[in-house]
C-alpha cells in the first residue's frame, strides 16, 4: 500500500517535473509582470513592494500607446513587412529546398554548409554597406528597404528547414504522380506542397518572428516615423526626462499577441517540422 502510494507520489514529484515547473515559472513570470503592469497606473508600477494584481486597473496605458505614440501605425508597418517577407521567403525556400532534396546536383554539401553559415551571419556586419546601397538606390524610409534585406537574411535558414523536411517525403508519391501523367511542376504543387505544410509552418513561424522582432536594420534604414516598425517605435516612447513604463508595457503586450497566437495555432505543425528536420542529414 505504502509502495503504491510512494510510486503515485513520485509520478508527480520528480526531478523532471520540478525542472519543468521551474522553467515554466521563469518563462511566465516576466510575461505576467508585463501583463499586469500594463494595466497599472504610474504610481502603482513603481510602488514598493510591488502588487501582484492592479489595485486600480486602467487602460490609460493602451490609450496612450495607440493615441499619442502611434502604436497602431507601427503595428501596421510591422504586419506588412513581416507578412510580405514571410510569404516571399516561403515561396522561394520551398522550391529551393525541393531542388536540394531531390534533384541530382553537384556541390550540394557546400551549398548546405554555405546556407548554414549565412543564416548565422551577424546583421551588424553588413548594416553599413546595406545602408549605403539603399541610400544610393533611394530605398531608405520605405517598406521594400526592409523587406528585401529580411528576405535575404531569413531565406537560407528556411531553405535548410524545408530541404531537411522534404527528405522525409517518400519518393514513391512522385513516381506515382509521374506514372499518372502529372508534369514535374504539377507533381511538386499538387503532391509535395500539401505534404510539406509542417515544414512550411515551421519556417514561416521562424521567419515571421525574426522579422517581427528585428530592430537594428529597422532603426538604421527607416528614420521617418511613418515607416517605423513596433520594436523601433516602442524604443522611442521614452523622452529626454521621462520613461513611460506603463505605455511601454502596454505596447509590449500588443506586440506579443501576434507571436503568441501564431505559436499556439501552429504549435503541432512546428514541433512536427522541427523534429523531422532534426534527424535528416
Amino acid at each position: 500500500m505504502d509502495t503504491q502510494a510512494t510510486r503515485g507520489w513520485r509520478a508527480y514529484v520528480n526531478v523532471v517535473n520540478i525542472g519543468a515547473l521551474i522553467i515554466v515559472v521563469l518563462t511566465t513570470a516576466p510575461l505576467y509582470w508585463m501583463a499586469t503592469a500594463s494595466f497599472k497606473g504610474t504610481g502603482e508600477i513603481s510602488a514598493s513592494p510591488p502588487t501582484l494584481l492592479p489595485e486600480h486597473a486602467t487602460t490609460a496605458n493602451y490609450a496612450d500607446a495607440f493615441g499619442s505614440n502611434s502604436l497602431g501605425r507601427y503595428l501596421f508597418n510591422s504586419v506588412l513587412v513581416s507578412v510580405v517577407s514571410t510569404v516571399v521567403v516561403l515561396a522561394l525556400a520551398f522550391f529551393a529546398g525541393y531542388a536540394l532534396a531531390r534533384l541530382p546536383m553537384r556541390g550540394r554539401g557546400p551549398v548546405m554548409i554555405s546556407l548554414l553559415m549565412i543564416s548565422v551571419f551577424p546583421a551588424i556586419a553588413v548594416v553599413t554597406p546595406l545602408y549605403l546601397l539603399e541610400r544610393s538606390a533611394g530605398m531608405l524610409n520605405s517598406y521594400q528597404g526592409l523587406i528585401i534585406p529580411y528576405i535575404a537574411f531569413n531565406l537560407p535558414f528556411s531553405v535548410w528547414i524545408l530541404r531537411n523536411y522534404l527528405l522525409g517525403v517518400p519518393r514513391a508519391l512522385e513516381e506515382a504522380a509521374t506514372v499518372d501523367g502529372a508534369s514535374p511542376l504539377r507533381t511538386v504543387v499538387s503532391v509535395i506542397l500539401p505534404l510539406a505544410r509542417p515544414g512550411l509552418f515551421t519556417a514561416g513561424v521562424f521567419t515571421f518572428t525574426a522579422t517581427w522582432a528585428e530592430f537594428l536594420m529597422a532603426l538604421t534604414f527607416n528614420s521617418e516615423d511613418a515607416f517605423r516598425t513596433v520594436p523601433v517605435g516602442m524604443a522611442l516612447f521614452t523622452s529626454q526626462y521621462t520613461v513611460p513604463y506603463g505605455t511601454i508595457f502596454a505596447g509590449a503586450m500588443v506586440a506579443t499577441v501576434p507571436i503568441a497566437i501564431l505559436v499556439l495555432v501552429f504549435r503541432r505543425s512546428v514541433i512536427s517540422g522541427m523534429t523531422s528536420g532534426a534527424v535528416k542529414g
